[in-house]
This record gives structure tokens, sequence and C-alpha cells, in this order.
């Protein structure tokens, strides 16, 4: 499954009445998990405007080759290395010529032009007919093919001017099939996600606090690949360095208390909740006014418990689905399996973290859990180490069956299959 590889997709937009469909194509390219930034030509202005694909991309558009910032804070040669893959489209018959002939005088020229031998490049072409069928086009296409460029279409059928014949670009789904691989399937269509990300931040003082090495990562992209699968997503996040992915709305809190409030506030609504965020189980039973001076020797520091955040939503009498994440650094399913029981939740994610080193689940890449389900016939299903937003992809694959069971309903009250039967309504 292709569209699992995040690529980072360039595309570029000329002058072209389809230029129209561009943001069709930058929207098939998101909800193939790929990160997308446009470049439009001047020409291209005419027939659409940068807002729009600024919109579906969710990145300021790029326009201006002789510029100290070119919105993007890249440069044409910045752009070039950042891509792994660039495509043109629409590319017309002018656009076509300036590329064959190695043009650099327009920021999509120069960013072709720049682009390493390992990025793949295609256009897409748009142009009337018999723009198509000159020999000074066909000559054109066939010296960018000999330098390795896909030539994406054209399709044939009835074109802007009135007339009939090759030339149409290929139709957005299409191009992006034939670029990434097909879309993921719409699984969770209609789902309402809800999601915790990130540590929390306990205050001490104005300046200090207790938190907790968690990047936000397993989070993020747990809600990048629900987007993917048609959820819509909102993510309640703890003080990370990360951006929340493109089509996710993001609520940002910073303590145990912040986060509840945010999740409780939401949590009607939904019909998952992914409690993922490393909440602090413990805060400082006073905040210092100001910042506490460095004078005697020891320092007794009073905690109480947070609010469980997990258990709360599980609570709820129609509620969402629940996942649970368990970080253990040692009887990880134990301890894991506890949790499920005491927390009430539907599913429970064990993962072993705290070794400290590169390879660490906290702040690292990777991740592998083993997932416990409330309903014992389901039995225990181990995902093998991977990066974590195919870790994402898995976890959601099997919990998307469980989901559908719920909305089709099941009876009255939590079923033993751990499919909530009696919040089918949620």
């Amino acid at each position: 499954m292709s569209w699992h590889e995040n690529k980072r997709v360039l595309v570029g937009v000329s002058g072209a009445i389809a230029a129209y469909k561009s943001p069709a194509l930058v929207r098939c390219l998101v909800q193939r998990g790929c990160e997308v930034r446009v470049v439009m030509t001047r020409a291209a202005e005419q027939f659409i405007t940068p807002l729009t694909l600024q919109a579906v991309s969710g990145h300021p558009v790029c326009r201006h080759l002789l510029s100290a910032d070119t919105e993007s804070g890249m440069g044409h040669i910045e752009l070039a290395r950042w891509a792994e893959v660039i495509v043109v489209a629409p590319a017309g018959a002018d656009c076509i010529a300036r590329l064959a002939h190695g043009r650099a005088d327009d920021l999509l020229a120069a960013v072709v032009l720049a682009a390493a031998g390992d990025v793949e490049v295609a256009v897409a072409p748009a142009m009337n007919r018999q723009m198509w069928e000159s020999p000074a086009t066909q000559r054109n296409l066939a010296e960018l093919a000999q330098r390795g460029v896909r030539i994406i279409g054209p399709a044939a059928g009835d074109q802007a001017c009135g007339e009939t014949g090759p030339g149409r670009m290929t139709e957005p789904d299409d191009i992006a099939a034939e670029l990434i691989g097909d879309a993921p399937p719409l699984l969770l269509d209609g789902v309402e996600a809800l999601i915790t990300a990130g540590p929390t931040w306990e205050a001490l003082d104005p300046v200090r606090g207790l938190t907790n090495r968690s990047s936000g990562k397993m989070g993020y992209a747990l809600a990048r690949a629900a987007r993917d699968f048609g959820a819509r997503v909102t993510l309640v996040s703890g003080p990370v360095t990360l951006d929340a992915p493109n089509g996710v709305r993001r609520v940002d809190v910073g303590s145990a208390e912040e986060m509840l409030e945010a999740v409780m506030a939401e949590a009607p609504a939904a019909d998952w909740f992914i409690g993922v965020a490393a909440v602090a189980d413990y805060r400082p039973a006073r905040v210092a006014a100001h910042k506490i001076a460095k004078k005697d020797a020891r320092m007794r520091i009073e905690l109480v418990r947070n609010p469980d955040i997990l258990a709360a939503v599980a609570a709820m009498k129609r509620g969402p689905f629940t996942l649970g994440f368990a970080a253990e650094t040692e009887n990880v399913i134990a301890h894991a399996r506890q949790k499920l029981t005491s927390k009430g939740v539907d599913v429970m994610a064990a993962n072993q973290v705290g070794s400290g080193d590169a390879g660490d689940v906290l702040g690292g890449d990777e991740n592998a859990v083993t997932l416990l389900h409330k309903a014992p016939r389901r039995g225990d299903v181990a995902l093998e180490k991977t990066d974590k937003y195919r870790l994402a992809v898995q976890i959601i694959e099997h919990i998307a069956p469980l989901l559908a069971a719920r909305r089709r309903g099941g009876g009255g009250g939590r079923g033993n299959d751990g499919t909530g039967g009696d919040r089918s309504g949620a």
C-alpha cells in the first residue's frame, strides 16, 4: 500500500484551463498520506487563486523565483531538494516546451531543472488537440521522456474550445493513483475520532514543572492515519513541537486538568476515543506564584493525583469506543491487562518504553504494541515494530470492524464482544 509512504510531493500548476482540477489533485494526494507543496506560474493565477491551493494543501503557495522569501521559506533549490515527487498538472504546451529546453526563468521551471536524479518528475499535459498533435509538442514530450520524465495522459474528449479530441488533462484521482497508488479505503468514513497526544505539563512555579519525554509522534501518526481513512479528527495535544496534520483540528492544552476539560467537551460527539497522551499521574499540590529560589539542600514537593482521562471517557454512559495506550517499562502485558480492566476500556495497546537509548519509543519514530481486548475471545494481537504511521494504519485496520459493528447496533449495554453496543447512537 504505497500511500503509507507519506511522500513529499510538489505539485506544479501552469497556465491552462485545466488548472481548475489542481485542487482536486492536491486533495487526492493528501488523502493518500502525502505532504504536498504547490508551485504556481504567473499564468496559472489567471485561472485559479493561490488561496484555494493553500487551503487544500495546508501550506502557502510558492510563486516567485526572485524573492528573498518564496512564501514557504524555501527557494527553488530547497524546494527541489525537499520533493520526492514533482508533478506538473496541468502542463500546458508552453510549459512543456520550456521544461524540455531547460528554461529556468520562473520558479516552477527552475525547480524542475534543479531536481536531482532520484526525484521522480511527471507532467500531465493539457491543451487543445491541435497543439497536442503538433510535431513541436511531440518532440518536446519525447525529449522529456528520454530524460526519464513520466508523461501521464492526456485523455480525449470535449475541450474548453469546443473541439473534441486528445489533450484533456487526466483526472486527478487517476494521476494520484499512477504516482502514489490507490487511495486508502474509507474504513472510517463518517467516524468522529477524538485523539489525545503528547505529554502534559504540571506547573510547579511559573518556569518549572513536571512532565515526561513523550514526543506526541504516535498520537499524531494515529491522527493522520485516521484522517487518511476518512475520519473527522480532533486532536487534543499537550506541548509538542509537531505540526498538526492537514485537515485535523487541534486543541492545544498544557496540564492534565486542561486536557480532561477539553476531552470531555468533545467526547459526547465522538465515535472513537484514542488515549495516546502520556498524562502525568500526579501534579504539585501547590503552584508557587513566583520562581522558587534555590536555598535549602533539600526541598519537599507534595503531589496530588491527576484525573484519569481514559477512565472518565470509558465511564460515559453513551460515550465513544475507547482505545487506550499503556506505556510500561516492565511486565508490560500484565500491567496493561490490569489497566484494561480497571479503566473499563474496549481495547488497550500495550507498549514497552523507557530504554532511554536512541531506539526508545518515547521520542522515537518506531513503535510496537500488543492489542488487548475486553472480550477474551478476541485474543491478543501483537503488532511488530515499525514506523509509527504504519503502526497506526495497522491499528485502525484492526479496530475499524469493531467500530462498524458498534455503529450498526448490537443490543443494550456494552456487549462482551467489545463493540460497546449500547452506545451505537453516540
